[in-house]
């Protein structure tokens, strides 16, 4: 599978995710973007050995779009930092599976707490207080009045945008773990990270980069 990058310096290495392909290796031992991005790097520069590469944030399986490494360790702790204290800009776009509910407002914020269940790998709404629960706080706006949706994670839970959109009663288009009445044809679901706008580690500047949306015919 040929890796698309999107920036690349000492530090950074940006670049877009296909659907259906693991961000790290997992249990059913497929091939990850780790390891294509590491063998990129590798094949590129001409590295001996083993080459360095920093995990500073993921995307669900299902989820296409922007997955930025980090190239070195100093990356890899100044990036993550950005994460984590919510620096870095996510934006997402979606299509959802039925058209926008009468009454619905066309942007807006839902705000839920949110309970992982690790052994199903899913999430659900819990009152607040629940032991164990998370707030999840995502904007959403209605781009077309029927069921394209900008999307942006103000918190950084997981599967909260799925969550959220499902909640408004307009689950993701091919998430059938949260309310899609069918799967998409490659078990996709029509969830993209557009653009991501990070520090730079190193840099008085900004990592601004946009990922093109995939070639699978439901965008």
């Amino acid at each position: 599978m040929k890796l698309e990058v999107l920036h690349v310096c000492n530090h950074v290495l940006c670049v877009n995710k296909p659907p259906g392909l693991p961000v790290v290796p997992d249990s059913s031992e497929d091939d990850s973007l780790f390891d294509l991005a590491k063998a990129w790097i590798k094949r590129e520069y001409q590295k001996p050995g083993d080459v360095f590469l920093g995990v500073v944030h993921r995307l669900d399986r299902p989820v296409s779009g922007v997955v930025c490494f980090a190239r070195t360790s100093k990356g890899a702790a100044r990036l993550g930092a950005s994460f984590r204290e919510k620096t870095a800009q996510k934006s997402y776009m979606a299509i959802t599976s039925g058209p926008k509910p009468s009454g619905l407002a066309d942007a807006g914020v839902v705000e839920h707490w949110l309970l992982k269940d690790p052994s199903r790998n899913m999430v659900k709404v819990v009152p607040e207080g629940t032991p164990g629960a998370k707030l999840a706080r995502s904007e959403y706006r209605f781009t077309d009045g029927r069921n394209r949706v900008e999307l942006s994670p103000v918190t950084g839970r997981s599967h909260q945008l799925r969550v959220a959109l499902a909640s408004l009663g307009t689950p993701i288009l091919g998430d059938l773990k949260y309310g899609a009445d069918r799967p998409l044809p490659d078990k996709s679901i029509a969830l993209h990270a557009r653009r991501l706008v990070v520090p730079h580690p190193t840099r008085d500047e900004v990592v601004d980069v946009t990922a093109p949306l995939p070639s699978n015919g439901v965008w």
